[in-house]
């Protein structure tokens, strides 16, 4: 059964600050993506093709923290990481802390195909997707006025936020899907934290925290606090519980998300597929964008939990 799932970032959404006109931009986005995807499948593409081309659309689109929408460092610049794996043979590759590619997931699926690493980071990372002939965008086209005003703010009071400045959202996009050819594919992209120093790098770019897929269990994109999900390895983790415990896509996602990961303080959640095309989209924070589509309930989009 061919499905997909996307997210846009988790967090503490406020409903206050959500006009109905934003709401139809955020979900009109998570469709674009989703019918972006879904069409290569249907069309007998592999899941590989289909959440490259999902996160793609997200990257492209400035409502999300990822590609053009990323946010601002402290010093005034955009550090994006991304990461993609496939679930057949346990490929994956991974960028991180690089500036001005236009698609940061496409880079990562270059280093997965084009080389014998699976992580690349900064300079020469970006060599490597020039000498692959990668596109670039200069500075001008990462500008956002919105995430500026929150850069600015973060600064004036000396503060590393995550992604909005007055509601804690995580803006990391993500997608994860299953094929006719029963495999399946995960890919995560994000800008980070705003004003972030020292070339922090979260959980997304990390295989086993922020992404990960093996076509015997599930197939994985994270959304939160990237230092938490580091620490709980929580892609993996649901992944392990499924394989040596026997639990269900859901059950896993629950207990990892729901349990573990709010003990100690994690806020976010996560798309997840299994083998058998189930979708679980989890989040322990007031909402989380996100998106699904499959033959068996058609397309589907959400931002909170009712």
């Amino acid at each position: 059964m061919i499905s997909i799932a996307v997210h846009g970032g988790a967090g503490t959404i406020l409903r206050s600050k959500m006009t109905e006109e934003k709401e139809v931009q955020y979900k009109t986005a998570l469709e674009v993506s989703l019918k972006a995807g879904y069409k290569i499948l249907t069309e007998g593409g592999t899941s590989l093709d289909a959440v490259t081309a999902a996160v793609t659309e997200l990257e492209n689109c400035p409502l999300f923290n990822a590609g053009k929408g990323s946010v601002f460092t402290y010093n005034g610049e955009h550090e994006m990481d991304a990461s993609i794996m496939r679930g057949d043979n346990l490929a994956a590759g991974a960028i991180t802390a690089v500036k001005n590619i236009k698609n940061p997931v496409v880079a990562a699926r270059a280093i997965m195909e084009k080389s014998e690493h699976v992580l690349l980071s900064g300079a020469g990372a970006e060599e490597f997707a020039r000498l692959h002939q990668l596109a670039f965008e200069n500075d001008a086209y990462f500008f956002d006025q919105f995430r500026y005003d929150q850069w600015q703010l973060a600064k004036k009071e000396g503060v590393v936020q995550l992604d909005h400045s007055d509601d804690k959202k995580f803006g990391t996009v993500g997608a994860v899907a299953i094929d006719k050819y029963n495999n399946l594919s995960a890919a995560t992209s994000t800008g980070g934290m705003t004003n972030k120093r020292f070339n922090r790098i979260g959980d997304s770019p990390i295989i086993g925290a922020g992404t990960y897929a093996n076509n015997n269990t599930c197939a994985i994109s994270c959304t939160g606090h990237g230092e938490f999900f580091i620490r709980a390895v929580v892609a993996y983790d649901i992944s392990c519980l499924m394989e040596y415990g026997g639990l269900s896509l859901q059950e896993a996602c629950r207990k990892v998300v729901n349990d573990k990961l709010v003990k100690f303080g994690g806020e976010g959640g996560l798309v997840a597929i299994d083998s058998k095309g189930n979708i679980c989209m989890p989040f322990n924070s007031e909402g989380m964008y996100r998106g699904s589509y499959s033959e068996q309930s058609g397309l589907f989009t959400a931002i909170y939990g009712d």
